[in-house]
């Protein structure tokens, strides 16, 4: 029963913006009393501590709410994790504004861990999807908790490469038990099903609001050591991520990118501003000092013949049209086809749209 008394009480001053959590927290101290029991005090009392009356008047206003959402959370099996919780990460009270409650399905204990946010364009191309998948992969081998935001793009590719062994978390920018965008609902059932966590600070059965998804990103940001941006415009919300991580002094990496690309923009720049350029997973692990020594296992080599192969020359890590690889390599085409679909099954390139694309370290 206390413990429901203080979820209640941190669910009521979610709504009661006039004061944010680490004041609760203040006025509770200063008081002698924990959350539950201040929620419970009179109209005198909350005067005698300095609470105008209309914040009391809110409070009953949205009591009820609350108290039915408490009720959801407990009849789905959804965490809250409030700010005085020992589970509440300690990072995010580095936030000017920081959540009151964190509404957790999954392995809450996550948030505990060592996290590192990959984020980037929803538009991305499929070279920039496989190395945020690589990255994950192999942070998430290293115990690393790979965070991101669930959105089409790089963040599902994120996601993709860490979910195998749980070292993910999705946070959301709608209630934890809506998940957005549809098109990710078999991602989300795979984070939860391998041991990850889905996380928000809206309430359950909040719907996606352009106005949540800013907030998405200061929570992403704050959850992490390092923020890693690939692929992303100068106008986006994966270079909002970066900035609010480097205003909370964490450091930001970034991917480098072709430099006639739009989608290269953003990192660029942020290389430009002084952002660590990455172009393997251990440039990340030293420069954070994760562990001392870096057990990533080493790169996967091809035969050496192909260092001057032709065709292989012929490929960008761009896409590259069938006929610019035709001219380069000068090759009947027929010849050149039946080439492309042996490397294509070896893992050395990969069909897109447009033509082909050289795989990175290839």
């Amino acid at each position: 029963m206390q413990k429901e008394e203080q979820t209640l009480a941190w669910l009521l001053a979610s709504k009661l913006t006039a004061l944010k959590a680490p004041e609760w927290k203040q006025l509770c101290e200063s008081v002698g009393k924990p959350m539950g029991k201040l929620f419970l005090t009179s109209e005198a009392a909350w005067q005698e501590y300095g609470l105008p009356p209309a914040l009391l008047a809110k409070m009953r206003d949205v009591s009820n709410h609350c108290e039915t959402v408490l009720n959801k959370t407990q009849r789905n099996g959804i965490q809250c994790i409030t700010f005085d919780d020992p589970l509440y990460p300690i990072h995010l009270k580095q936030l000017a504004c920081p959540p009151c409650v964190l509404f957790v399905l999954g392995d809450a204990e996550k948030l505990q861990t060592t996290q590192m946010s990959i984020v980037g364009s929803r538009h991305a191309s499929q070279n920039g999807c496989r190395i945020a998948s690589q990255i994950a992969e192999e942070l998430s081998d290293n115990a690393i908790i790979v965070t991101s935001g669930l959105a089409r793009g790089i963040d599902a590719a994120a996601h993709e490469g860490a979910f195998y062994n749980g070292n993910t978390l999705a946070v959301l920018g709608t209630g934890v038990d809506v998940c957005y965008p549809k098109y990710n609902r078999p991602l989300y059932n795979r984070i939860l099903e391998n041991g990850g966590a889905v996380v928000s600070e809206f309430f359950p059965g909040t719907p996606p609001r352009a106005h949540h998804f800013p907030c998405r990103n200061r929570i992403v940001a704050g959850l992490s050591k390092g923020v890693l941006v690939i692929e992303a415009k100068i106008r986006s919300g994966s270079l909002i991520t970066a900035n609010l991580a480097a205003d909370m002094g964490k450091d930001v990496f970034a991917v480098p990118g072709n430099i006639n690309n739009p989608l290269s923009e953003g990192v660029n720049w942020l290389i430009q501003q002084g952002a660590k350029l990455v172009t393997q997973t251990s440039d990340i692990i030293e420069e954070l000092g994760f562990f001392e020594e870096v057990p990533i296992a080493p790169k996967k080599t091809v035969q050496k013949h192909l260092a001057s192969d032709p065709i292989l020359d012929s490929v960008d890590y761009d896409v590259t049209s069938v006929d610019d690889i035709t001219k380069r390599s000068k090759l009947p085409i027929q010849e050149l086809m039946a080439a492309l679909l042996e490397y294509e099954l070896r893992g050395i390139v990969a069909a897109v749209p447009g033509g082909y694309i050289k795989l990175r370290g290839k």
